[in-house]
Parts: structure tokens; C-alpha cells; sequence
């Protein structure tokens, strides 16, 4: 019989674990594989008093379990005021998203170019090798991107080509040896150098590629511009934004948007999903788990607790057959830049300690499914035949199903309520009072 349940109960998740509580394993913040905290996992590239670009380490570096990443990196640019990251390509593609504030990006073509302003909740793909700009056009208020990158040369790796010789680094047109560069412009070398490169002496640099515009040219450079279209979001070539529809789950508690590989051809050529979810203080994003995508989770605003729920690797002896799997909890306490990845079919639920919003990109998102274990719709514990409950759970099929039916929101619950009949005053987070009830 244990054949059956053990399986079975795995696939259900935290909701179900009390059957299995003798073979539970907890891991902690600092030791779990799947967090990336903001203040040791980021590397600063480059930064002034304009804004900074950061890279979140390598996926597999932080642990083997996430080598199916090392192809993806996270990237996060922020920007002062009145500022422009200068015109570069990279040999990685690019999947941005505007957090906060506002953005002119401008996409160079070889006889072409286009501008489009962009708000909160707009992306945009950036093919690799295609050379573009960003400028932050408000007065006030700092501009925040992340972006997911896929390079194309080198797994995990790739660099960033600027065309301005700045203190912080070196045209790459400097690369070439001067009698090419005088062919290629019909100009002396010393012209070139003066004009493109500005070593002379006493010719200014600027001090980065983040670097100050004054009123005149972003009032320019704004009139080029175009609006993101928030009317459709398939468009093949122009930005989308992800909350210009409808939320595709939304009660009091919480709202979830997302677009998927079918809805739009830059993310279906990337094979992503983008997320962007919601979550009222002390509300609880119901268990589940994705049925084959990979998620990137990037705290935007506010604190949360997630749990995640996966199978403890096993040692190398070998295991006796009538021994059980052991299940082991993933836990970790998030704040604002923290990075967490869940697994394609591992079951979690995320709580909101404050109000929460967070980003999410979805690797290997073509056809993947949410598979809900709590709730009223979209719950697929409810879907199991009766006859088969009875073989999964102690409790008769009708004690399950009326548990099963307890729950009648779906997707968001208030956790408050539950946290007051455990006894859970002042504490933030349903987890010492639902789940840790449970063990």
C-alpha cells in the first residue's frame, strides 16, 4: 500500500504532508539551493552616480540541481533621472522588463531604428547582436529593469559591446589595428582617434556607460518615440505589456498576470512564460506546481515566505525498496532583488508578509500547466476519482472530499483567519500556524 500512497502524496505537497511527517527535512535559508539572495548573489559590472548594472551569479554555480539554468542569467540595470545607458549589443538575447519607472529604448537596425516608450509591465525581446539604448526621460523618479539573457557563444556567459570609449571601457572598435580603421572610415588614424575615441589630450571621456542627458536632448529624443501598444500583446517585433488584460486568477487577495509562448511570438521564440503576481499582506498563494516549467522568481515590492516541497537526493548506498522517499521542505524568507527558482513539479506556496509583487520567467513554458492543491477551481487533488482517494489518503473518500471542499476561495486565501484560531498572534505568515501544524 505504501507503494501507492508515498507517490502520490509527494505530488499533492505541503498541504498533504502530515502522512509523511516521520521522513520530513527541512532546509533553512542559507543552505537551500534554490534561494538567491539579493545581498551575496548579485556582482556589480559597472556603477556611478547614474545607476548600475548587476548580474546575478551563474544558476548552476549556486547549486547542481539548478544545471538546467546554466544557460540563463539574470541581469538588473537601474538608472537615475535624466540619464542614458549608451548604445552596445551583446551575443546573448534578452527578454526586458520594466519594473519601475519609465524608459525610451531604442532597437538600431542596420538602415533603420526604432523608440518606443515603455512603462511598468512592458518587455520587449532583444535579439542577440542588436545594438540599442536606454534612456531614463523622468525628471523624479529612477528607472528599474531585469532582464532575462540567453547567450549564444558561450553557456552562462557573454559580453556586452559598447561603441563609446569611456573611463570604464574601451570602444571595440579599438580592437582593430589602425591601418583597418583607416580604410574602413578613408580617414587618418589621428582624426579617427580624436573623433570616435577621444584620446587626445585634454579630450573629455565620459565617465561611464550610464551618463547624464540634458533637457534639450531627451526632449529630442522623446519626440522619436513611439507608445507601446497595450491593445494586444502578440506582437512579433514591438513591446507588450503583461498587465494591460485581465488577470488570469484574481479574488480580494491577490491578482495574477501572465503571458505565455502561445499568446506572443517573442515568447514563444524564447519558449518563456512572463508572470507578474499581486499579493495582499497577509494573503497565501495556494499550493501547486507547474507541470514542466522552470520559474525564475524575482521579488519586485515587499517581503514573502515561500515553501517549496521536493524528493531529499538520495545517498549513494543503496536504499532498501521498502524504505520510503524522503521528502524535504525548502524554505526560505524573500525581500525585495531575491531570486528563487522552483522546479518544473515541485509543489509551493508563497505568503505575503507585506504587499507583495513579484516577476516571474517561465523556462520551457510551451504547454506547461498549473496544478492547483487547494482551492475551489482549478484543483487537481479534487479531480482524483473517489475510489482512488481511497486508496491515497486514511480518511474516507467522503472526510476527503468534504475537506477538499472547505476551501471555498481559489487561487488567494486570507491566511488571518487560520493564524487566529492557532493561536498565531503578531506572528506574520500562516507558516508556524498552518503548516507547522501539521508536523
Amino acid at each position: 500500500m505504501m507503494r501507492v500512497r508515498f507517490p502520490l502524496l509527494v505530488l499533492l505537497g505541503t498541504v498533504f504532508l502530515a502522512s509523511v511527517c516521520v521522513s520530513l527535512k527541512v532546509r533553512e535559508d542559507e543552505n537551500n539551493p534554490f534561494y538567491l539572495r539579493s545581498s551575496n548573489s548579485f556582482q556589480t559590472l559597472f556603477e556611478n552616480q547614474n545607476g548600475r548594472i548587476r548580474f546575478l551569479q551563474r544558476f548552476n554555480k549556486r547549486s547542481p540541481q539548478l544545471e538546467n539554468l546554466r544557460d540563463y542569467r539574470i541581469v538588473q540595470f537601474q538608472s537615475k533621472p535624466n540619464t542614458i545607458l549608451l548604445p552596445h549589443h551583446a551575443d546573448a538575447d534578452f527578454l526586458l522588463f520594466v519594473l519601475s519607472g519609465r524608459a525610451i529604448l531604442t532597437l538600431v537596425n542596420n538602415d533603420d531604428r526604432d523608440s518606443y516608450n515603455l512603462h511598468p509591465g512592458d518587455a520587449q525581446r532583444i535579439p542577440a547582436g542588436t545594438t540599442y539604448y536606454l534612456v531614463n526621460p523622468h525628471d523624479h523618479q529612477n528607472l528599474k529593469i531585469i532582464k532575462l539573457a540567453i547567450p549564444v557563444n558561450k553557456p552562462g556567459r557573454y559580453d556586452d559591446f559598447f561603441l563609446s570609449s569611456t573611463q570604464a571601457q574601451q570602444s571595440y572598435l579599438q580592437g582593430f589595428s589602425h591601418n583597418i580603421l583607416e580604410t574602413s572610415f578613408y580617414s587618418e588614424f589621428e582624426e579617427i582617434n580624436r573623433v570616435l575615441f577621444g584620446e587626445e589630450e585634454e579630450q573629455r571621456q565620459q565617465e561611464g556607460v550610464i551618463v547624464e542627458l540634458s533637457k534639450e536632448q531627451i526632449r529630442q529624443l522623446s519626440r522619436r518615440a513611439k507608445s507601446s501598444s497595450r491593445k494586444t500583446i502578440s506582437s512579433e517585433d514591438e513591446p507588450f505589456n503583461l498587465r494591460s488584460r485581465n488577470p488570469i486568477y484574481s479574488n480580494n487577495f491577490g491578482k495574477f498576470f501572465e503571458i505565455t509562448p502561445e499568446k506572443n511570438p517573442q515568447l514563444r521564440d524564447l519558449d518563456i512564460f512572463l508572470s507578474s503576481v499581486d499579493i495582499n499582506e497577509g494573503a497565501l498563494l495556494l499550493p501547486h506546481f507547474n507541470s514542466k516549467a522552470i520559474v525564475i522568481l524575482v521579488i519586485n515590492e515587499g517581503d514573502a515566505n515561500i515553501e517549496l516541497v521536493g524528493i531529499k537526493e538520495q545517498q549513494q548506498k543503496q536504499k532498501q525498496e521498502e524504505e520510503p522517499l524522503e521528502v524535504q521542505r525548502y524554505r526560505a524568507e524573500l525581500s525585495e532583488d531575491d531570486v528563487f527558482v522552483i522546479p518544473a513539479a515541485y509543489p509551493f506556496v508563497v505568503n505575503a508578509t507585506s504587499n507583495l509583487n513579484f516577476l516571474a520567467f517561465g523556462i520551457n513554458a510551451e504547454n506547461n500547466q498549473r496544478n492547483f492543491l487547494a482551492g475551489e477551481k482549478d484543483n487537481v487533488v479534487r479531480q482524483i476519482e473517489r475510489q482512488v482517494q481511497e486508496l491515497v489518503f486514511p480518511g474516507s473518500a467522503q472526510d476527503v472530499e468534504r475537506l477538499l471542499k472547505k476551501q471555498r476561495e481559489s487561487y488567494f486565501v486570507d491566511a488571518q483567519p487560520q493564524q487566529k484560531e492557532e493561536g498565531s498572534k503578531g506572528r506574520k505568515g500562516p507558516f508556524p500556524s498552518i503548516l507547522g501544524a501539521l508536523y
